[in-house]
């Protein structure tokens, strides 16, 4: 059964709080723990939170002691001076190395088949059922098979302001090929639109794959994460900066070494999150709805395993 890795040590620059433990349910409840649910439900048997130690506390009260008590939990500490052997932490460096380190620093706590996900996004019950599937698989040969699950763009936009999307490009067989980093990208009336390498507004569709950081793993990802974080932290020392290592452009990394392929996984389920304040009331709009059609228990952890 595979492992569910929850990444909840962002800082939350854009929306001015810890969005990760805030409560967005008709009963508190945070948005990870509808994941977390979902997850359980499609047959995993671990949780791994990654975390900052500043809100340990908090975090366990918020979440982490209820999960507790239905299934396997472990913590992961993300800190700075988490590095591959002969890095250090480049001096006046705070923000934390991103989500490529985030994934890599639970290294010792998986073991098997896992899923990786953002604390703050709702993915949708498909999401976790198709995953689940697709690690089940008997592993083929050639390079680490691993798996994500696409959303249609249009859905994954904010009402309130333009957001960063990883498009991705998908070939006959359902394979990704590539992620291509859009900035600036909002909602039109003819669909959706972005702005280029040159600031020119470029028309979308409304329906490209967009991925949204939810990825299947084997432990195998971990030695290519640490090879490409190390590749990060060598161009840190040569020239300081608050650049991320971010998992999409690792993935996409590893796709032009062919080093991996990544199965894309259609849903029909919606995605959404909290990017900025004014996201809030529209998902705690959605949540009561879905609790209000039988959804959700409500509160989410009334059932019993």
């Amino acid at each position: 059964m595979p492992t569910l890795l929850v990444l909840a040590a962002g800082m939350g620059s854009r929306y001015a709080g810890l969005k990760q433990i805030e409560g967005f349910g008709p009963s508190g409840e945070t948005i990870m723990d509808y994941s977390i649910h979902d997850a359980l439900a499609a047959g995993f048997d671990k949780v791994v939170f990654v975390i900052r130690r500043d809100f340990e506390a908090a975090f366990r009260a918020a979440t982490g002691a209820q999960v507790s008590r239905r299934v396997a939990v472990d913590y992961v500490f993300q800190q700075l001076d988490d590095l591959p052997p002969g890095f250090a932490v480049t001096p006046g460096r705070s923000k934390p190395w991103g989500t490529a380190h985030a994934v890599w620093c639970a290294r010792r706590a998986i073991a098997g088949p896992f899923v990786s996900i953002n604390a703050d996004d709702y993915y949708g019950k498909q999401a976790f059922q198709e995953l689940a599937a697709e690690l089940a698989r008997p592993a083929a040969g050639g390079p680490p098979a691993y798996a994500m699950v696409g959303y249609p763009i249009l859905g994954t936009l904010s009402d309130h302001a333009a957001v960063t999307r990883g498009i991705c490009e998908v070939d006959a067989a359902g394979d990704l090929q590539a992620i291509v980093e859009r900035m600036k990208v909002e909602r039109t009336p003819a669909g959706a639109r972005t702005l280029d390498e040159t600031g020119a507004a470029q028309a979308l569709t409304g329906r490209e794959v967009v991925s949204m950081n939810i990825w299947g793993f084997t432990p195998a990802v971990f030695p290519m994460l640490e090879r490409h974080l190390a590749q990060f932290l060598e161009e840190q020392r040569r020239a300081p900066s608050n650049a991320e290592c971010l998992l999409p452009v690792v993935v996409g990394e590893l796709l032009r070494e062919k080093a991996a392929r990544v199965r894309v996984l259609p849903t029909s389920d919606a995605w959404f999150g909290v990017t900025h304040p004014e996201d809030k009331p529209t998902v705690m709009r959605t949540l009561r709805e879905m609790v209000a059609r039988g959804d959700y228990p409500s509160p989410i952890w009334t059932e019993t395993r």
